[in-house]
């Protein structure tokens, strides 16, 4: 189960896709991952690979339903589900919080 849990009006409700309901009241905006030294957003794998791979993160193929890849100086693993499409905000900002001062988060 699987949304986001709304509290109005005195009541609990639990929206299952709350971007797809405009008249839920949420104001949810989609997310970017953004290369902060170019500016430019990444659009597919293929990008986000070059980049990694350019600081150092090799791809690991232990799992054929993920996209995964590690940096040998660190104990740090990035999981990507296989599909771009359902690359997340939660996988932003993994991202993110292992790559310090090279990705960011906006809304798109």
């Amino acid at each position: 189960m699987s949304g986001v849990w709304v509290f109005k009006n005195g009541v609990v409700r639990l929206i299952e896709n709350p971007g797809a309901n405009p008249s839920s009241g949420l104001n949810l905006r989609r997310k970017v991952l953004v290369h902060s030294p170019t500016n430019e957003v990444i659009t597919s794998y293929a990008d986000l690979e070059r980049k990694l791979v350019s600081l150092g993160w090799e791809r690991y193929y232990n799992d054929p339903d993920l996209l995964q890849f590690h940096k040998s100086s660190t104990v740090h693993l990035i999981s990507l589900p296989k599909d771009f499409n359902k690359f997340k905000s939660v996988h932003m900002y993994d991202i993110v919080v292992k790559n310090r001062n090279v990705f960011k988060v906006r809304d798109a």
